[in-house]
C-alpha cells in the first residue's frame, strides 16, 4: 500500500514535469516563429574592392595548347651569380646551416 501511494506520487511529479517541459516548448516556439526581425552576425566588415591598377600588371592572355604565360615573368628566389654581382638581393634569407643538406646524388 505504502509503495502504491509513493508509485503515484511519483508519477504526478514526473507528469507534471513533463507537461511544464512541453508548454515551455511552445511557449519558445510561439515566440521565434512571432518575431519577423532577422539578426545577422558578421565577424568581420565586408571587402573593400582594390582599386585597378595600370594595364601594364595584367596577365597576358592564355591560349589553348600553348604554354602557360607568365607577365611579369617570375622572379628566382635566389639570382644566379652574375645577377648577384650586379646588385641583384634575394627574396629569400639564406637558410640556416641545420636546415642545409647534401646535394641529391643521381641514380645511375
Amino acid at each position: 500500500m505504502l509503495n502504491d501511494r509513493k508509485r503515484r506520487a511519483d508519477f504526478l511529479i514526473a507528469s507534471a514535469m513533463l507537461a511544464s517541459g512541453l508548454m515551455l516548448t511552445g511557449f519558445s516556439m510561439v515566440s521565434v516563429a512571432r518575431s519577423t526581425r532577422v539578426h545577422l552576425a558578421q565577424a568581420t566588415p565586408p571587402l573593400q574592392g582594390t582599386p585597378s591598377r595600370a594595364t601594364s600588371d595584367k596577365p597576358a592572355e592564355s591560349k589553348p595548347g600553348g604554354t602557360r604565360p607568365t607577365t611579369p615573368a617570375p622572379e628566382p628566389a635566389r639570382p644566379d651569380t652574375q645577377a648577384q654581382q650586379e646588385g641583384a638581393k634575394a627574396a629569400l634569407p639564406p637558410a640556416p646551416p641545420e636546415k642545409m643538406a647534401p646535394p641529391i646524388q643521381q641514380k645511375q
